[in-house]
């Protein structure tokens, strides 16, 4: 009888070590969702319901709720989830390139480079984390017409106010912590996606609601969400999975490589420098929406103020940066090109910190016609420029697919569901599965699960 080849995934449960790590990452999550349903101090429920049951379900509040999990829409100690710690260390990362002393320490030391950098961003995430509160707690109040949550530092108000502030600037602290215990103690590198990835997972169940309600256009928007969900799958794990890969040799070697082609006429692989397609992953849709949060975070400053043309101008700004419909083309474009742009400037910054020219000149390795070094970075540079394109336009599209869908289904700008089929939510989850499943794949292969070692 011939052999059989057994996945090794159905070996899964059956690794104590594996199973351990699995048990504390959901124990984990579980513990974060309970969390994230405990509210901040002082918030007023009913006005908070009244403001997402209107324009507070659209725009950059939208976002920040879908990013958050939800935990905005009760305005939760969690409310910001780790944003502020996303944001710390993007700013982080690109101040490298931009101050010689911090290129120089990473370049030296790339291990202790590593290690200043995941200190100075939880030093920088707190006050990132006070500040994103400062700024939403006023833009609510603002947006929402009425006192969602009192805050002011006056003789009457400073004390809830300071309580509240420290309390989520406290909460987001804490979901960096279960992230990082994730990262530590269970699913390796994925603590802070994960934590992501189950806050969007978990609004599934109520947006799904939400559109069955609909009794007019129940079936034109399941089936509408269905169809860019998995036209919008298949595209993003399609342009992720892209790969130019650039042929390399090592003259050392090539005298035995060609006298053993020539000797057992036995033709060797051609030895590649895979380049990503998105090296940038779904950091440009965060930093460009972080951009365009911050006009309308600032100008809810000064909403109140007495000033006439002041508070037209602050209204104005909130105006423009929280519409969603089909009029707000210019948000919406705006979007478009920020977050192309930034593709590019990230994905530059990235690769021009790998530096592949001086590492394939160390290791002997150059490219067929290149001369080594300086030359080759920038050869390589223009085919990553060149195929960072059609990422960077995927992105994009996807950035805008709320109004694209608005445009052709009018009736997805009333629904709550929209944001299901967005793209900041599919990107995070099929990315964070996509990892995740690499991530245990080769836990799987380090226990001695494998494939081609499991005969029966």
């Amino acid at each position: 009888m011939p052999d059989k080849k057994q996945s090794a995934w159905r070996y899964l449960w059956f690794s104590q070590d594996i199973r351990r790590k699995l048990l504390i990452t959901m124990g984990i999550l579980i513990l974060f969702r309970l969390a994230a349903n405990v509210p901040a101090p002082g918030v007023n429920q009913a006005a908070l319901q009244a403001f997402f049951a209107g324009a507070g379900s659209g725009g950059f509040i939208g976002f920040l709720n879908l990013l958050s999990g939800g935990t905005l829409s009760n305005f939760s100690v969690l409310a910001m989830g780790v944003y502020p710690y996303i944001t710390a260390q993007i700013i982080l990362q690109l101040l490298v390139p931009i101050i010689p002393a911090l290129e120089r320490k990473m370049k030296e030391d790339p291990r202790e480079g590593r290690k200043w950098m995941e200190k100075w961003t939880y030093y920088l995430a707190v006050p990132m984390a006070a500040l994103s509160a400062i700024g939403q707690i006023n833009t609510f109040n603002a947006l929402a017409g009425q006192v969602i949550i009192p805050f002011g530092f006056t003789s009457e108000l400073w004390l809830s106010s300071l309580t509240t502030l420290v309390v989520m600037t406290a909460g987001t602290m804490f979901a960096i912590w279960l992230g990082e215990l994730i990262s530590e103690y269970g699913i390796r590198g994925q603590g802070l996606s994960l934590v992501i990835f189950a806050g969007i997972v978990s609004q599934i169940p109520q947006h799904l609601i939400t559109l069955w309600n609909d009794q007019v256009n129940r079936w034109s928007l399941i089936t509408a969400m269905v169809v860019v969900m998995l036209l919008t799958i298949l595209a993003i794990v399609y342009v992720q999975q892209g790969r130019r890969n650039v042929p390399i040799i090592y003259p050392q070697k090539s005298a035995i490589f060609y006298a053993m082609q020539r000797g057992k006429n036995v033709r060797m692989p051609q030895p590649t420098l895979p380049l990503m397609v998105n090296l940038a992953g779904m950091i440009p849709l965060i930093f460009a929406s972080a951009l365009l949060q911050f006009p309308a975070i600032v100008a809810g400053f000064f909403v109140q103020s007495e000033t006439a043309w002041v508070k037209n101008a602050a209204d104005a700004v909130q105006s423009f940066f929280n519409r969603t419909g089909p009029d707000a083309w210019g948000y919406w474009l705006l979007y478009f090109f920020m977050v192309v742009g930034f593709t590019y400037f990230y994905t530059t910054v990235l690769f021009d910190q790998q530096n592949y020219g001086d590492s394939l000149k160390r290791s002997g390795a150059q490219i067929p016609g290149v001369h080594s070094g300086t030359a080759t970075q920038k050869y390589l540079s223009k085919i990553q420029s060149r195929i960072t394109l059609p990422g960077a336009l995927l992105l994009g599209v996807v950035a805008i697919m709320p109004f694209l869908l608005q445009l052709v289904l009018p009736a997805a700008s009333s629904s709550a569901g929209l944001f299901l089929v967005s793209s900041s939510g599919l990107l995070i989850v099929v990315g964070v599965v996509r990892d995740t499943f690499m991530n245990i794949e080769a836990e799987l292969k380090l226990h001695g699960y494998q494939e081609k070692l499991l005969i029966s």
